[in-house]
Order: structure tokens, then C-alpha cells, then sequence
């Protein structure tokens, strides 16, 4: 009964979504993907997007202002924005009205394999050349562009974020242990073991969200093969027991038996694991600038606000790439229906990618943009200017988050099985052998 409750809710959810969406003027036909300036008159309506940020985050405040801005102009004019912020039930909502033909004007995606998909039966407008037909494409950071782009290099999702995901450290923790910031990923384990020796915990992790582990799933294997590894895993090119993966998972192995995270990591939630670094508790936390506002002014605990600093991902003896290039996301792109492409919805993204900058800037966050200087607030620590100056030394290769990379189900089945093997529960024999039958079952191979 619990499965087909469920169902039954996901249904109606659904066709609520649905009935939502109809009025924004979807079609099931694809239209020209490459006519980014249509010809004929303004009409103003309402034209919705579909979106998984936070509702009351910095993409969001600053497009519904822009939005408003708009509207004053435009009498009739109005965005409607219908928020997921949870990512799973987001993509579960996105794929099912795509399969419907029922998304609006404007939609939040991954550079996935099913996005590609939509791209490729001509439901996406070319970013590219919408950029290039606004004036814009020179003004983006190639890096931001970049983290858009599909495996061959086409362009479909506009990005609305720029970060750069560091491992912050405490360095008074790691001076009493006596241990030096990890020259390479093969110096983490006996940091965590000098660590552990002096009762401190190594590395806190929210464990319950599934991603940040993941993320050191991906270290490895960039620094080893690049980011054409995890291309060729998610669609069986490769496999998990392939030299980068099982490498990847001796690592990881390797971290859980030194005891580098705390205890009960995998039911610890973000902002546990947040509070357990920024209390003095852990020596390293990984994550990304968008955290500024909380490690990089004076809301740090005074305890240890002179102790944080932040070092980039290391590097491998034989990388193959180099030590400025490391997971430099620009966040979920916002795609554009062709169906509903029109003179309006033109109108509107050549109004909003103009001024959105500027509102992003304003709020001290990076833009995806590099025309406009970054507003460093009045209580930012010295490491906020020196994060937001780092942006300028990225390198062309990226370390993609494998969630937004993988399949969902092998995806999901990577998250779990990470766990067992950092807990020690599996070997990475079984973890390699596991996750190849998954991705086996879900994409072939």
C-alpha cells in the first residue's frame, strides 16, 4: 500500500504540475533551436520558470527584482517561478513533464545525458548562439561556460553562478598534530591519522546528502584520467573497475580506515557538519564559496576565525591536470524551451542577462560574468578577497560533480555503496563489482 500511495501522489502531483504549466503556452512540438532573434511584436504574458534553487537564495532575489523591473515596462508582464529546491524530486519533476512535453518557457538542468537528449530532438535553444546574438558571450568566464557545456561541446544552459569548491582548514588544528596541508590526495590518510592520534577529527562531512562524498569519488580519478573518465562512465563507456575507479575506491577505502571523518558521518546533515568545523571540532571541511558569507567574515566563531584558511584540491604524482583546475561549478543551468521561444521571452532574457550581473556582484557573490567586481562585505576576512580574487586563476578542465553527471539510478546506488565502503562494510572489490552491475543495468555496457 505505502508503493502505491506513493504512485498515486506522484501522479497527482503531476498532473497539479501540469495544470501549472499550461497556461505558460507549452507545446509538444520542438521549435527552431537555432532562430534566436524571431521576428514579430512584444506581446507580454505570463512566462514561467522551473526551477531547483533555494527560493530565497541569490539567483532567485535578484531574478524576480529584475523580473519586477520588467514588468513595470512590460503592463502584463509577470515570471512566474515554481520552485524544487530538493534535487531529486526536481529532476523526477523535470523528466516527467519533459516526457509530457509540458515544461515552460525556461528550465533548470544539468549538462545530463537526458538534457543532451532534449538538445538533440530540438527542445533546447542554442545558448550559443543566443549568446552571441545578445552581445553576451564574450562577458561570461570560459570556466562558467564551460561547466554548461555537453560532452561535445555544445552549449544549452545558462549559467547564473560561479563557485570554487576549496578544503578549509583549521591550522592550529593541523599544527598540533603536526602534519602540513596534503601535498597530494596520497597525503590525506596519514593526516588524518596524525589527527586522530591527538583525539581530533579529521575531516567533517554531511554524509546524509549523498554529494559531498561523492565529490571525493571524483578526486582521484580527475587528477589521474581528467574529466573524460566520468564522460565515458556515465554512458558504459568505462567502468567503475577500470584503473581510475578502482583507484578512486582504494582511496576512499583507505580514508575510512584511517578514521577520516567523524564518527556517524552518514547521518550527519550539512549543517552539522558545518557547525562541527566552524566550532573547532574538525581540522577540514570541503565546500564551496557560496559558503563566503559563513567562513569568511566575522559570523565565524572568534575561536577560530584566525586559524581558517583554505588550500585547493591536490594533485598526484603523473596528473594529468594541473593544479589551478580542480571543481569550479557554475551551478544548474536555466535552459529555454524552443516551443515557447518568441520575441517576449527574447526580450526578457536580453533585459535579465544584462542586469543580472551586477545584482550578483552586489550581494557579494561571484558572477558567472567577469565585467563586474565582486562587493566584498564590510565584515569579510582577509581569505573573502583572496577566494574571490582565486577566480581569476582557473584552469580549463574541470572536476564535474558526478551527481549532475551519472544517470539517477546509478547515481543513487553510488552514494549508498560509497558509504558501505568508507565504513568499511564493503571492500572496494565489491564496491567496483556492485557499481559496474549498476551501471550495466541502467545505461548498458
Amino acid at each position: 500500500m505505502v508503493h502505491l500511495t506513493r504512485a498515486a501522489s506522484w501522479v497527482a502531483l503531476t498532473a497539479a504540475t501540469a495544470l501549472v504549466l499550461s497556461g505558460c503556452g507549452a507545446t509538444g512540438s520542438a521549435g527552431d533551436p537555432t532562430d534566436v532573434n524571431p521576428e514579430g511584436e512584444i506581446k507580454p504574458r505570463e512566462i514561467s520558470w522551473l526551477l531547483s534553487r533555494p527560493a530565497d537564495g541569490g539567483v532567485i532575489t535578484a531574478m524576480q527584482k529584475i523580473a519586477d523591473e520588467y514588468a513595470a515596462d512590460h503592463p502584463g508582464f509577470s515570471l512566474n517561478l515554481i520552485t524544487t529546491p530538493d534535487r531529486p524530486s526536481y529532476i523526477q519533476k523535470y523528466e516527467t513533464l519533459a516526457a509530457a512535453n509540458k515544461l515552460p518557457e525556461l528550465f533548470d538542468t544539468d549538462a545530463t545525458p537526458f538534457a543532451q537528449k532534449l538538445a538533440q530532438q530540438g527542445r533546447m535553444v542554442d545558448v550559443d548562439l543566443l549568446l552571441k546574438d545578445l552581445g553576451l558571450s564574450d562577458q561570461y568566464r570560459d570556466a562558467a561556460l564551460n561547466y554548461q557545456r555537453f560532452d561535445d561541446g555544445s552549449l544549452y544552459m545558462v549559467p547564473f553562478e560561479f563557485q570554487l569548491e576549496f578544503f578549509w582548514y583549521n591550522k592550529d588544528l593541523l599544527a598540533q598534530a603536526g602534519v602540513s596541508v596534503p601535498a597530494t590526495l596520497d597525503d590525506f590518510a596519514p593526516m588524518c591519522q596524525a589527527l586522530r592520534a591527538k583525539g581530533i577529527t579529521p575531516i567533517a562531512l554531511d554524509g546524509s546528502d549523498g554529494w559531498p562524498l561523492e565529490r571525493y569519488m571524483a578526486y582521484y580519478p580527475f587528477r589521474q584520467a581528467g574529466p573524460e573518465y566520468v564522460q565515458k562512465l556515465k554512458t558504459g563507456q568505462a567502468k567503475f573497475s577500470d584503473a581510475p575507479g578502482r583507484a578512486a575506491a582504494d582511496w576512499l577505502y583507505g580514508l575510512g580506515q584511517a578514521g577520516c571523518f567523524q564518527e556517524g558521518f552518514s547521518a550527519t546533515g550539512y549543517a552539522d557538519a558545518q557547525a562541527q568545523f566552524t566550532s573547532g571540532k574538525a581540522a577540514v571541511y570541503n565546500i564551496g564559496t557560496w559558503e563566503l558569507a559563513n567562513l569568511a567574515t566575522d559570523k565565524l566563531d572568534a575561536g577560530v576565525r584566525n586559524s581558517v584558511d583554505y588550500f585547493t584540491l591536490p594533485t598526484l604524482p603523473g596528473a594529468v591536470t594541473a593544479d589551478n583546475e580542480y571543481v569550479t561549478p557554475s551551478g544548474i543551468g536555466m535552459a529555454v524551451n524552443s516551443a515557447t521561444y518568441d520575441p517576449l521571452v527574447r526580450d526578457f532574457l536580453r533585459f535579465a542577462l544584462e542586469r543580472y550581473p551586477a545584482e550578483v556582484a552586489a550581494s557579494g557573490a561571484l558572477s558567472p560574468t567577469t565585467g563586474v567586481e565582486t562587493t566584498i562585505p564590510a565584515n569579510a576576512t582577509p581569505l573573502y578577497t583572496r577566494a574571490i580574487e582565486q577566480a581569476g586563476d582557473v584552469g580549463t578542465k574541470i572536476a564535474m560533480p558526478w551527481d549532475t553527471q551519472l544517470d539517477p539510478a546509478t547515481n543513487t546506488r553510488l552514494q549508498q555503496e560509497l558509504t558501505l565502503l568508507v565504513q568499511g562494510d564493503i571492500t572496494p572489490d565489491e564496491f567496483v563489482s556492485t557499481m559496474d552491475a549498476s551501471l550495466t543495468e541502467n545505461v548498458g555496457g
